[in-house]
C-alpha cells in the first residue's frame, strides 16, 4: 500500500471511528447524567479534572515515542526502533507507576482544602480519586504500544478499539440506571475496567504483530543516549502538554471555587462536547503526523511543510463543518441531548468548540515543530500564553466580571497563541508566512463564511422540531462544492481524484 492509499484509508477509518463515537459518547454522557444527576457528574468531573491534569506527563510521553519510532522507520533503521521502543515501555512503567504514588500522596490536600465538594460525597469523591489514578497508571503504560502502532500507520486497529470503548462504555451508561446502590463509585470501576481492556487489546496485539514489542523490560535495555533523546523531546513536550492540560483543568478548579459542582457539571459536558467534536480533526492529524515524521527523517523538508500546511487545512475544514452548524443550534442539541441543561452549559460548549477550531487553523505546525525537534522556545512560549488564560480568567471572576467575559478572553488568548506559531515555523524550519496566508488562510475564509451564512439563514428561517439535523445537513451540503473549488488547491484535488481512482479500479 503506497502512502496516499494508506493516507485516505487510515483517515477514513479515522473518519468513521469519529462519527460512531460523537453519537456513542453524547448518548453515553445523556445517560451517565442522567443516572449520577448534576452533583455526582460534576464530582466525577473535577475529580477526573484534577487527576488527568497531574497526569499530563502521559500525552508528552507518547508523542514523544511516536515521534522517534516514525523519524526512524522513515530512515528504515529497525534496530534503532527495537531500541526506542523498549527504552519508551520501561520509562514509561516507571514513570507511572510513580506518578501514580505522587497523586496518591496528594490526596489529603486536596480533599481537606482545595476542592469544594458536599462533605457527605467526600468519602465517594476519594474512592473515584484512586480508581482514577489507577487509571492513570495504566494509561501511562500503555501508551508506548499506542504509539507503535501510529508509528506503523495501523491506524484502522486503533480506530477499531476505540469504537469497541465507545461501545462499551455506552453500556455501561444503560446498567448504571438500572443500578441501585451507589452509581458514582460503580462508574469509577466500570471505567477502569474499560481501560485495563483497551490496555490489553493493544499490548497482546502489539506482542501478536510487531516484533519490536517483544520483550520483558529489564535495566540492561536502558541506553542513555536514547533515552536522551526521547526526553529531549519529551521534555519541552511535558511542558506543552502540562500548560494545555493545566489550563483546561485549572478552569475547572477556579469554575469550582466561584460556582461549586454544579458549573462543573455544565463545563465537562462543554468539554466533552469539543472532544468529540475534535475527533473528527484528530481523524487528519493522525492519519498525517507518521508520514510528516517520515518525511523530515528523510530531510524532504519541502514535502514536511507543505503536509502540515495541509493538515492544519483539511482539519479546519473537516471541523468547522460540524462546528458551525452546532454553535448556531447549540441550544437545542443540549436540550434534546441532555433534557435538562445545566447552567451555563450552552455559552460554556460555544466558546469551548469556536476556540477548537481557531487553534485548529495551524494545529499542522505543532507537529512540523516537533518533527524538526527544535521545541524548546516553541513550547516556552506558546504554550505559556495558552496557560496564561488560567489566571486572567481568575482574576475576570474575582474582579466580579461575568463568566461571559472570562472566556472572550480565553478565546482571544488562544487566537494569539495559534498565530504566534507561524513566526517560529519561520525560524526553525524555514515556513513561508506569505505562502501559509495564502494556502491555508485565505482558502479557508470563503468555505468558513459560507458555513456562517448558511446556518445563520437556517435559524432565522426556519423553526421546527429537530431543525438543528436540517441545518447541520444543509451547513456541510453547501459548503462541500465550495471547500473543493475554493479550500483546495488544484493539486490537492488533483491528488484527491487520482487516489479516489486507485480505490475504485482496485474494487
Amino acid at each position: 500500500m503506497n502512502s496516499n492509499t494508506r493516507l485516505i484509508v487510515n483517515t477514513l477509518a479515522q473518519h468513521i471511528r469519529s462519527l460512531v463515537n460523537i453519537v456513542l459518547s453524547l448518548y453515553s454522557t445523556r445517560l451517565v447524567l442522567q443516572a449520577l444527576g448534576q452533583s455526582d457528574f460534576g464530582i466525577f468531573s473535577l475529580v477526573g479534572s484534577v487527576v488527568t491534569m497531574m497526569g499530563f506527563i502521559t500525552n508528552a510521553m507518547v508523542v514523544a515515542t511516536q515521534r522517534h519510532l516514525s523519524f526512524h522507520n522513515g530512515r528504515g533503521n529497525i534496530e534503532e526502533v527495537k531500541r526506542i521502543f523498549s527504552n519508551s515501555l520501561f520509562l514509561h512503567i516507571i514513570i507511572g507507576v510513580s506518578s501514580a504514588l505522587v497523586i496518591l500522596l496528594l490526596e489529603p490536600l486536596l480533599f481537606d482544602g482545595v476542592l469544594r465538594i458536599d462533605p457527605t460525597r467526600t468519602n465517594e469523591a476519594i474512592v473515584v480519586y484512586v480508581l482514577m489514578t489507577f487509571n492513570l497508571c495504566i494509561t501511562f503504560i500503555a501508551t508506548p504500544y499506542k504509539a507503535l502502532f501510529i508509528a506503523k500507520e495501523n491506524i484502522v486497529y486503533i480506530s477499531i478499539i476505540e469504537v469497541v470503548d465507545g461501545v462499551l462504555k455506552l453500556l455501561c451508561a444503560i446498567w448504571l440506571l438500572h443500578w441501585h446502590h451507589d452509581r458514582l463509585i460503580a462508574y469509577a470501576y466500570i471505567m477502569t475496567g474499560i481501560m485495563a481492556f483497551n490496555y490489553f487489546a493493544f499490548s497482546i496485539y502489539a506482542k501478536l504483530h510487531y516484533e519490536e514489542s517483544r520483550f520483558i523490560p529489564k535495566w540492561e535495555h536502558l541506553n542513555k543516549h536514547i533515552i536522551y533523546t526521547i526526553f529531549n523531546i519529551a521534555g519541552w513536550t511535558i511542558y506543552m502538554t502540562g500548560c494545555l492540560m493545566g489550563r483546561t483543568n485549572g478552569m475547572a478548579i477556579i469554575f469550582n471555587r466561584f460556582f461549586g459542582t454544579i458549573i462543573n457539571t455544565s463545563y465537562g459536558i462543554a468539554t466533552q462536547v469539543a472532544g468529540a467534536v475534535r475527533f473528527v480533526a484528530l481523524a487528519v492529524t493522525n492519519a498525517m503526523s507518521p508520514q510528516i515524521y517520515k518525511a523530515e527523517g528523510q530531510n524532504n523538508r519541502t514535502r514536511m511543510l507543505s503536509m502540515s500546511e495541509a493538515a492544519s487545512k483539511y482539519s479546519y475544514l473537516l471541523m468547522a463543518m460540524a462546528v458551525i452548524p452546532i454553535v448556531f443550534e447549540m441550544d437545542e442539541i443540549l436540550h434534546v441531548w441532555l433534557g435538562d441543561v445545566p447552567q451555563y452549559a450552552t455559552m460554556l460548549c460555544q466558546y469551548i468548540l469556536i476556540t477548537a477550531l481557531i487553534d485548529q487553523s495551524t494545529t499542522g505546525l505543532t507537529i512540523a515543530n516537533l518533527a524538526v525537534g527544535r521545541i524548546r522556545n516553541y513550547s516556552i512560549v506558546i504554550n505559556t500564553i495558552k496557560l496564561i488564560t488560567v489566571p486572567i480568567v481568575f482574576a475576570c471572576l474575582y474582579l466580579g466580571y461575568s463568566i461571559h467575559v472570562s472566556m472572550l478572553f480565553y478565546m482571544a488568548i488562544e487566537t494569539v497563541s495559534a498565530m504566534t506559531r507561524l513566526p517560529f515555523l519561520k525560524a526553525t524550519a524555514g515556513l513561508s508566512i506569505v505562502h501559509y496566508v495564502k494556502n491555508v488562510f485565505l482558502r479557508l475564509l470563503t468555505p468558513t463564511l459560507t458555513l456562517v451564512v448558511v446556518s445563520w439563514i437556517s435559524i432565522s428561517m426556519f423553526d421546527f422540531s429537530y431543525r438543528f439535523l436540517f441545518t447541520i445537513a444543509i451547513a456541510v451540503i453547501v459548503s462541500v462544492p465550495v471547500i473543493w473549488y475554493m479550500g483546495l488547491k488544484p493539486s490537492e484535488r488533483k491528488t484527491l481524484l487520482e487516489i479516489l481512482s486507485v480505490k475504485r479500479l482496485s474494487c
